[in-house]
């Protein structure tokens, strides 16, 4: 690390937050009719697209969303750029959203098709569950308790996901491997936690709710995206530590 580095503008973290605005402005003012071509869909949908990987980094669903997430990448992202450089700051912040996104669809991917398999032991036929993906129509024969798999099957479907909050939560965990013992409040808890111990309980939060289904961070939470990005941001600090070492 050498000095300049320390002190510079973090050019990078506010370019990512100024971009991530000016999506979310342009969205709510024009509607953009090809927004949804930025979102992030499951691999099975008609409207998924590689790029989405990328795209859907830059878009939230609501302002709090957004402020939530930009507030973290501010507080957090600036330290490490200052410490690493814009350039590997910028690889280790999109490679945790990327990978967020390729672990929540892997993981949807297998929920959708175990949805399918569990739907058509029930009677339904492919051409069944074509229907509802396609038009939201589905047979009037069917028992109440299909009727909710295949509302599951049906959201799972059309649901895009939007947010860095996978490349942020990766962001977290570079924060609490540079700065363990930074003292970080959680709005939920009056005292600071150290980063080594509050950043592992949050992202054990994420994933227990991703399991059980019950979140205390709201619903419409795409906390395996969370989880994945924290991974991923764990990986590469183990690969970051290594080449360090070497060096």
């Amino acid at each position: 690390m050498n000095h300049s580095s320390t002190n510079s503008t973090p050019l990078v973290t506010y370019t990512l937050i100024g971009l991530c605005v000016l999506v979310f402005v342009a969205v709510e003012a024009t509607g953009l009719p090809q927004a949804e071509l930025l979102a992030l869909y499951l691999p099975a949908n008609l409207d998924f697209h590689y790029w989405q990987y990328l795209t859907s980094l830059f878009m939230h669903g609501s302002l709090t969303h957004l402020l939530f997430n930009m507030l973290a990448l501010w507080m957090f992202g600036t330290a490490l750029e200052r410490l690493w450089g814009g350039s590997r700051f910028l690889f280790f912040y999109l490679a945790c959203g990327i990978g967020a996104g390729l672990i929540y669809n892997t993981i949807n991917t297998y929920q959708f098709n175990q949805l399918s398999q569990q739907l058509q032991a029930l009677g339904l036929s492919v051409e069944d569950l074509q229907r509802i993906v396609t038009s939201g129509e589905y047979r009037t024969d069917l028992a109440a308790s299909t009727i909710e798999l295949l509302t599951q099957y049906y959201i799972f479907y059309i649901s895009p996901t939007v947010g860095a909050s996978g490349a942020i939560y990766g962001v977290l965990v570079a924060y609490a491997f540079c700065f363990p013992n930074a003292q970080l409040a959680f709005i939920f808890i009056p005292v600071p936690v150290a980063a080594k111990y509050f950043v592992p309980a949050i992202i054990l939060l994420d994933l227990l709710s991703g399991v059980t289904g019950f979140s205390i961070f709201g619903s419409n939470v795409a906390h395996f995206a969370h989880v994945g990005g924290g991974v991923v941001g764990f990986l590469l600090m183990l690969l970051f530590g290594r080449s360090e070492r070497r060096r």
